[in-house]
């Protein structure tokens, strides 16, 4: 009996180590390769002349960039201004590091970030960002305020502190009306949800320098998507080409019908900032150029109308004015308010600076 234990108890060991030689999933030795290619290194955060604001004069910053290598990286130091003020040399991927570093001593002033990245074998590789810190104070929005860009290196409405989607590809002009301005590009726009801008009354003042190419662009539009060529809801500011001039229409919805603002404003191309201003309320509309009333529509017969008005566009009609070929405007904007209230005489000549 205790042969027959013996002979079962054998011959479950052989068998337990032949399927371990004979697995389905062996380890074996491999050749781990070569390292052929250079590491690579970008920089995502922030970006090449751009600014960073923070209400703080010294802040905290996260930066961010992507490091990677064929093979394995080595370390990864980052360094601000001439000095090393980090060294990363753990990484869960040892091919990809995608990091978002905190540094907590940012002071105003200009500033030069560089990424250095190094792999096993030595080789380097790095990213340059110059950029600008400054201080700017909390925004109080004014009464009924619902939007305010600033453009000043970034699309982020300073009220709500969100980033307005941008669509394409435009850029910051360095001598805005005040610090940086949106400078318009094809095929570009911004886009922002009007949860929350929307009421029966309306107001939005910014300044603005014309590009007159193309000869048709959108400026503003909140119009709604779904019914095509149909405009009894929502607002539209657009401009069209007029000879050698340019001509500005405004167009809004009271629900039961359209409004125009008749007729067209026709303004001289030329290469200064203007101060634009629309409010619509009560039973009035009025249009504003640099201070002074322009054009108006005393007899308004409704409120205005928002109906499946759910996003705003920025410098362009797109993506749903875009019928009678108001798309981009390559135009430069600046200092954007925009109210769910009429503004005063007074208070858009306060913006504009004429009063």
């Amino acid at each position: 009996m205790k042969l027959i234990k013996y002979i079962f108890l054998l011959s479950l060991i052989i068998a337990f180590g032949v399927s371990c030689e004979k697995g389905l999933d062996p380890i074996n030795a491999g050749d781990p390769g070569t390292e052929v290619d250079n590491p690579e290194v970008v920089i995502t955060f922030p970006q090449e002349g751009k600014i960073v604001r923070s209400s703080d004069s010294v802040a905290e910053v996260t930066f961010k960039f992507l490091a990677s290598d064929d093979f394995e990286l080595k370390s990864v130091s980052v360094q601000l201004d001439d000095s090393e003020i980090g060294n990363i040399t753990s990484f869960k991927d040892y091919r990809r590091l995608d990091a978002n570093y905190i540094y907590d001593e940012l002071r105003d002033g200009s500033h030069t970030l560089i990424v250095v990245v190094t792999d096993m074998s030595g080789k380097t590789a790095s990213d340059t960002v110059n950029f600008l810190k400054i201080t700017t104070a909390v925004y109080v929005p004014l009464d009924g305020e619902v939007l305010y860009l600033p453009f000043d290196g970034d699309y982020k409405d300073a009220i709500s502190e969100k980033d307005l989607t941008v669509v394409g590809a435009p850029a910051f002009e360095n001598e805005g009306k005040v610090n940086l301005a949106y400078a318009g590009a094809a095929d570009s726009y911004l886009e922002f949800p009007t949860d929350g801008l929307l009421g029966e009354e309306f107001s939005v003042a910014f300044w603005y320098k014309l590009n007159p190419t193309p000869g048709r662009g959108g400026i503003i539009s909140i119009t709604r998507g779904d019914i095509a060529e149909n405009r009894p809801w929502g607002f539209r500011l657009f401009r069209e080409d007029a000879g050698a001039n340019m001509k500005f229409g405004v167009n809004f919805g009271i629900g039961t019908t359209e409004v125009w603002m008749n007729p067209f404003l026709t303004i001289a191309p030329n290469d200064e900032w203007m101060h634009f201003a629309v409010t619509i309320g009560g039973s009035e509309a009025k249009i504003y150029v640099n201070g002074e009333v322009v054009l108006e529509n005393l007899a308004v017969a409704g409120a205005l109308d928002w109906t499946n008005c759910s996003s705003m566009s920025i410098a362009s009609g797109m993506p749903n004015f875009i019928y009678w070929d108001h798309l981009s405007d390559l135009s430069l904007y600046d200092e954007l308010h925009m109210f769910k209230r009429v503004l005063t005489a007074e208070e858009v000549q306060s913006f504009s600076g004429t009063k």
